[in-house]
């Protein structure tokens, strides 16, 4: 089965898309996925502004909400239609959309009206892929475990993955502890700094940070944040890690902020691959691009290996697509995608809503059982 996965992350700056063949081995253990096609649309600059404008603490009206739910639904369409041409058919679409609001108290909200998808390809797509969980008492949050321990199954020592994106997440997938959560800032206050101080949205490379000095009275500041003392089940997102979670910072020269900024992610995710004794951690997302951000990682995590995800043939800028796929198939299937262990969900849930493509809806018998095992080929 061809499952295209849409995402655009806690970043906003484009959808990447990734078409993915799956296949189950005999016996039903082990799911194989092969990457057909990997792409990344970047977001027009008027978009983005939209976007960024009604994150938090933007205050946006209903009907400017409404407009920018279709103008994403048509974004992730393109998106789609493009990979569609350029490497053939798929069977089902899975789309995450973009995050907008993200509240462990008050919900979740992901627009990209996907009934643009549908009318643009023909093909049915699951989307709104948190609210189920939510409803079942989680958070909706993380989702990437789902991914994450069946790529890891079987695996010796004590394994976990962490994706570095605007918000950083970790996994634990040492049997008997398995759990997962948001650890707080990826790139979300290094992005917003750096547009900030140098209009640019990113600081590329993390070169700036590389020649600036982390400023230890403003570390131990950002550290008091209460969120990293919470017990997990926890996720958070834009509404707390804001460009309004800088207010006092602007008095610093812009490479000593970003240094910083950059070690306080840094910290806070070692802090919690050291919590959970890890001795190899799978990384992905955009902060592997991040030179300074790695490097201050590897010396804060003591010793543990980080592991690109591209050794076990996960491409770092494609695993969030990937994760959709993974998603949109077990959906389709009737099998659980959240982790209620990740998510503080009463139980595991088939998770997103289906709308259907040019022909009539006809879904298969679902599967008694969820592969263990992600092989990817």
């Amino acid at each position: 089965m061809r499952v295209l996965g849409l995402s655009s992350g806690t970043s906003h700056d484009g959808i990447d898309a990734a078409l993915v063949s799956f296949g189950v081995t005999p016996g039903g253990d082990e799911l194989r996925a092969r990457l057909l096609h990997h792409a990344t649309t970047p977001y027009t600059p008027a978009l983005r502004k939209a976007i960024r404008t009604s994150l938090p603490p933007g205050k946006v009206r209903l009907g400017d909400v409404c407009a920018l739910d279709n103008r994403l639904g048509r974004a992730f369409a393109g998106a789609a239609t493009a990979v569609l041409d350029a490497a053939g058919p798929a069977d089902l679409v899975c789309s995450h959309g973009q995050t907008i609001f993200h509240a462990a108290t008050d919900g979740t909200l992901q627009l990209g009206q996907p009934a643009w998808i549908a009318e643009r390809t023909g093909l049915p797509v699951v989307a709104d892929v948190r609210v189920r969980d939510v409803a079942a008492g989680g958070q909706g949050a993380p989702l990437a475990p789902v991914l994450d321990l069946m790529l890891l199954a079987g695996k010796d020592g004590r394994w976990g993955a962490a994706n570095l994106g605007g918000i950083a997440n970790l996994t634990v997938a040492v049997p008997g502890e398995a759990t997962a959560y948001d650890t707080g800032p990826g790139n979300a206050l290094i992005d917003a700094a750096a547009l900030l101080v140098t209009g640019e949205p990113y600081d590329r490379g993390g070169a700036l940070a590389a020649t600036g000095t982390v400023r230890t009275e403003l570390l131990d500041r950002l550290l008091v944040e209460p969120y990293y003392a919470r017990t997990p089940p926890k996720s958070t997102g834009k509404e707390l890690f804001s460009a309004a979670y800088l207010d006092g910072a602007g008095g610093y020269p812009p490479a000593d902020l970003l240094a910083t900024l950059t070690e306080l992610t840094a910290v806070t995710v070692a802090a919690e691959i050291r919590r959970h004794r890890l001795d190899h951690v799978l990384i992905s997302g955009g902060g592997v691009h991040n030179a300074t951000l790695l490097d201050r990682l590897a010396k804060r995590a003591d010793g543990t290996a980080l592991v690109r995800s591209e050794e076990l043939g996960l491409p770092a800028d494609a695993k969030e697509a990937i994760l959709f796929a993974l998603v949109g198939w077990l959906t389709w299937h009737g099998l659980p995608a959240a982790m209620p262990a990740a998510t503080g969900a009463l139980g595991p849930r088939v998770i997103g809503a289906i709308t259907p493509g040019a022909d009539p809806l006809r879904l298969p018998a679902p599967l008694t059982r969820t592969p263990q095992r992600l092989t990817m080929e």
